[in-house]
């Protein structure tokens, strides 16, 4: 009243959140606050009609998708594609994310399939599945973990929010381990192109190398 020196009101890191249900009160993390944990803060390359290729929050993307799958009456089925697991091999894609049944499934299942028809076709179906269905199972994902935390009652809000960050999240060394892979498979690759096709033998064999005649 006297100096004229304003009064700070108190920081908002120090002032307790309040509700409508009275000071004191924590206010509970909304779903999107949730998700947004679980999904975690990685940016990564983004391609939609109206933006073509962006580089933003993976939350962002996954948030729009989601949208689409959630309706007033529940969850349904809503057709997306995600281009890194359609592109790169399905599997690592399954195991960036931490889905990893998903990702057993892809990374034996084509396998199998090939072994045993020989037809390659069935690798490109399978990358054509998994980037059809990525979001969708990814959705699920999120939110089977994020209710099974919550649900936890031996937990307080900052263990839930550290769990959920852990259950979360990526795994970077996947990103590395898709760079050795490609490596290898292109210099198998290379090595074939170099070998050239199996000749064949007159006895009725195969040999790798041409076949040397003598007149």
């Amino acid at each position: 009243m006297q100096c004229g020196q304003a009064l700070g009101s108190p920081s908002s890191e120090t002032a307790p959140e309040v509700n409508s249900e009275g000071p004191g009160v924590r206010t509970p993390p909304t779903q999107s606050q949730l998700w947004e944990t679980f999904i975690g803060p990685s940016k990564s390359i983004q391609f939609s009609v109206k933006t073509g290729w962006v580089w933003r929050s993976a939350f962002l993307y996954y948030k729009e998708k989601f949208e689409n799958i959630e309706t007033p009456q529940g969850p349904r089925f809503a057709l997306s594609w995600n281009w890194p697991a359609a592109l790169f091999d399905s599997f690592l894609w399954f195991l960036y994310r931490k889905m990893y049944l998903f990702a057993l499934l892809y990374a034996v299942a084509p396998a199998l399939a090939i072994f045993m028809t020989g037809d390659v076709m069935v690798g490109i179906v399978s990358r054509i599945l998994a980037g059809a269905s990525a979001n969708y199972l990814y959705y699920w994902h999120v939110k089977d973990k994020v209710q099974r935390i919550m649900a936890m009652p031996n937990l307080d809000d900052t263990g839930r929010a550290h769990l959920i960050q852990e259950e979360g999240g990526v795994q970077p060394y996947v990103l590395w381990l898709g760079v050795v892979l490609h490596m290898l498979m292109l210099g198998l690759l290379v090595a074939t192109i170099v070998q050239g096709p199996p000749v064949e033998d007159p006895l009725g064999g195969t040999e790798g190398r041409p076949v040397q005649k003598f007149f």
